[in-house]
């Protein structure tokens, strides 16, 4: 993972989140306070107002109104004030927790691999973000405050953060995996559980950490809660556009962060980062859409803005591609490890991803049609676990559309002439990925490996096993094992990816 170091900053229109950057490295106690002030913390009815003021939604990607989520959490409390021991008869005892055992969860997790935007946050200004926490925190009337991270980097930088200001938070360091962020993940790991989403979904303002009521949210946004908080809601306003007031973070091509109002052109994102558009723009990160060049010209960022384009904000995540490599190519290689990535508990992870991945490979190579493609993408919509599967059909889909023309070329010969590059940011490999292999000097096409490991072999038409060419999933090792063991003519093996 690149260190944050690494990564330009900077902003559009005037700094916020970012003030005090062009000075400071990393903004310590003494230094945040000199640049942001002193800590409000208002009561949980004026906090709600000011965010409903200004319509404050969630930066994590779905765009989540933070006045409801807080809400929500508020209702399965109770507080000091709403005293039972003394209840009449008939008088039931409600369900509801003491607001001391509400849990603040700040979500640090950064899965997709083009995102560095909330660990510039947590490793430049920790006490902007934990600052947000406090006045959740103090407005539901608890102390509770967990810091979910998968960097190590970020976790020094805010345990740092809180010895500075002693208060009573803890750090969570997180696996670095793609679905690491998604909440229910985040709260299993935080529980002590296998930190994958879980099969039922659980709201986490009913049912959280340790039981209890849990307002889960994005770096970003308890960040932007702090400055609402510091500006008030008419200064805040005065960046963005009117239906969506104030900046937000965007992380451009996985080498820079850039704050910018809501509101601004996309081209001029682009032109401030000295980054060509290219053939076409990923927007919204790996569960994202692509832009051509002639919408991405159109494309305004806010949510408004991109949905009249057909395009996302999502989480701040804008990849152009590059000139001159293989778009098909760069779709196939980072659907893979989006199949590979997955927590394999359901079936449009486990066989739904594997399935696009070989229409895409066959796509790629002359021998499937977009629509065989479709029918894949479409296989378990809406029935996965969490929302990884649909997400990756829907960045598949838009890439079908981006890339046409590219795609006729590999229909009519099985290639487009260009190389696949990667240059869409992946995960550094840490030389423990296999990839399934066969033997054919021995293979008798008995075909039992494809019965034990349908979402990394199928039969051909003549019987024969198909291997599917990408990494073995972590979900899967046992049953690659077994399936060795277990091929009749010992012509199954594991070789380096």
């Amino acid at each position: 993972m690149t260190s944050t170091s690494a990564i330009t900053v900077g902003n559009i229109g005037g700094p916020r989140l970012t003030l005090g950057f062009d000075r400071f490295e990393r903004l310590d106690l003494s230094r945040h306070l000199a640049v942001h002030g002193k800590l409000h913390t208002p009561m949980l009815e004026d906090l709600v107002k000011m965010c409903e003021q200004v319509d404050l939604r969630g930066r994590g990607g779905a765009g989540f109104p933070f006045a409801r989520k807080i809400m929500a959490v508020a209702s399965r409390i109770r507080y000091p004030s709403a005293d039972q021991t003394d209840l009449l008869p008939g008088e039931e005892r409600d369900d509801r927790r003491d607001s001391e055992d509400a849990v603040v969860v700040v979500n640090g997790a950064e899965g997709e691999p083009a995102s560095y935007k909330d660990k510039v946050l947590l490793t430049r200004a920790p006490h902007l973000v934990l600052d947000g926490a406090e006045i959740a925190a103090t407005a539901l009337g608890t102390r509770r405050i967990v810091v979910a991270v998968e960097s190590e980097e970020a976790a020094r930088s805010i345990r740092a953060a809180i010895t500075e200001r002693r208060m009573p938070a803890r750090v969570v360091l997180l696996a670095e995996r793609f679905i690491s962020g998604q909440a229910g993940a985040v709260i299993n790991a935080i529980n002590g559980e296998m930190p994958v989403p879980p099969t039922r979904k659980v709201r986490a303002a009913e049912r959280g950490v340790d039981g209890c009521p849990t307002l889960l949210s994005n770096t970003e946004t308890f960040a932007q809660l702090a400055v609402l908080t510091s500006l008030g809601p008419d200064l805040y306003a005065s960046a963005g556009t009117e239906d969506e007031p104030g900046t937000t973070l965007l992380t451009i091509g996985g080498t820079k962060v850039v704050e910018a109002p809501l509101g601004t052109p996309l081209r001029t994102v682009l032109d401030y980062c000295d980054v060509p558009p290219g053939p076409a723009v990923l927007v919204g990160g790996y569960h994202g859409l692509w832009l051509d060049q002639r919408k991405a010209n159109m494309a305004v960022l806010s949510r408004k803005g991109m949905r009249t384009v057909g395009g996302t904000v999502g989480a701040g995540i804008i990849v152009p591609l590059t000139e001159g490599t293989c778009p098909l190519g760069e779709v196939t290689r980072i659907v893979s490890y989006l199949a590979r990535d997955s927590a394999g508990q359901c079936g449009p992870c486990r066989l739904g991803l594997p399935e696009i991945v070989r229409t895409l490979n066959a796509l790629k190579s002359g021998s499937a049609i977009p629509d065989d493609v479709r029918r894949a993408a479409g296989i378990g919509r809406g029935r996965g676990a969490c929302t990884h599967p649909d997400g990756t059909a829907k960045f598949v889909v838009s890439a079908l559309d981006a890339f046409a023309a590219d795609i006729d070329l590999h229909m009519r010969g099985g290639d487009c002439g260009m190389k696949t590059f990667g240059v869409l940011p992946l995960p550094v490999p840490k030389g423990s990925e296999g990839k399934v292999a066969i033997d054919w000097g021995r293979c008798d096409g008995h075909g039992l490996c494809a019965y034990l490991l349908p979402e990394l072999i199928q039969l051909d038409r003549y019987g024969f096993p198909q291997v599917l060419g990408t990494e073995i999933p972590s979900w899967m090792e046992r049953d690659v094992q077994r399936a060795i063991a277990m091929c009749p003519a010992l012509a199954l093996r594991v070789t380096p990816a």
